[in-house]
């Protein structure tokens, strides 16, 4: 079996690269600020109606937004670079692009404005910010070719865990929660900053943070379940998405302490060469050596009594 593992300068370099694009939005942004800082109304105008025209239908006092604004790129620059990983670096640089080039937009509607009330921001504004959202995304993944693939060494597969003394007639199923407090701070402060947008806020920067807060706070929290099935993962508040690994599946489970980092290069839903996992925290969790040979690991307390009955269920093949 392969084990994945990442050399301590990819990490750094990675995330290097992941942190780069929202500094230098912060510092576009800023540099907007400072250069027409008197030349802008106070409040500024914030949110604008759609089927007005894109005029103002929302203000925030200029000292306000310059905050929010600048905490925003701030808080979504530092999820992206805790849990980047190499493949969708892509995804940081068009989130920063895409974020900066509508903050300064913004601004530049408000320009000269002597009463905010009139201020006018065209739809263009969006196909903008998308166009260098696109530009960005394409230097993320030029910039991607530059940090190394994941090495690879050859390690013996961990031996199972001793089954459960289950007789031939009786039922048993296991059940755990697992969750990630860092994951769960994210996603709130995400979902929170989006609902603040909407009243103070431009309603396309709302959107975003929604889109990306709601379904990492639904995420953060998960159910794992081992049962005749076989062993079945899915968010606490939703049913899907979920992965299931069926009992004829498993060739063996076992438990092995995880780092985020070091093993997966991250937090949350990972793909490797030769496994895949869900990981929410570091230390224990369980994993799951498949016929084919891949590996599924999923974080969680309790994972001893998780791998003995998933063996016992698989050893007498329960499967529905």
């Amino acid at each position: 079996m392969n084990h994945a593992t990442r050399r301590p300068a990819t990490d750094s370099t990675l995330r290097l690269m992941t942190a780069l694009p929202f500094v230098l939005a912060l510092a576009m942004y800023g540099a907007a600020l400072a250069v027409w800082w008197d030349r802008l109304p106070d409040p500024v105008a914030t949110h604008f109606s759609a089927g007005g025209g894109g005029r103002a239908d929302g203000w925030t006092g200029l000292t306000a937004f310059a905050a929010i604004g600048a905490s925003l790129l701030v808080a979504t620059g530092a999820g992206w670079t805790a849990l980047v990983r190499r493949r969708v670096l892509w995804g940081a640089w068009a989130t920063a692009g895409f974020t900066g080039t509508l903050l300064v937009l913004l601004l530049r509607d408000n320009l000269d404005a002597a009463d905010a009330t009139g201020v006018v921001s065209p739809l263009a504004n969006l196909a903008l910010a998308a166009g260098t959202a696109g530009l960005a995304a394409l230097a993320g993944w030029a910039l991607s070719r530059l940090v190394p693939e994941e090495t690879h060494t050859d390690a013996p597969a961990p031996e199972s865990y001793d089954r459960l003394p289950l007789g031939p007639s009786e039922v048993a199923g296991w059940s755990r929660d697992a969750g990630s407090g860092t994951l769960t701070a994210l996603g709130a402060a995400f979902v929170l900053a989006g609902l603040v947008s909407l009243f103070l806020g431009p309603w396309p920067l709302a959107l975003l943070l929604l889109v990306v807060g709601v379904p990492g706070l639904a995420l953060a929290r998960m159910r794992v379940t081992v049962d005749r099935r076989g062993l079945t993962v899915a968010p606490v508040l939703t049913a899907r998405p979920r992965i299931r690994v069926p009992l004829d599946d498993v060739a063996a489970a076992t438990v092995r302490d995880v780092d985020p980092v070091s093993d997966f290069g991250g937090w949350g839903y990972r793909v490797r060469a030769h496994r895949t996992g869900l990981v929410l925290r570091s230390g224990e969790a369980l994993v799951v050596r498949r016929e084919g040979g891949r590996e599924f690991a999923v974080t969680v307390d309790d994972a001893k009594t998780a791998a003995a009955l998933l063996n016992t269920l698989a050893a007498r093949g329960e499967g529905v």
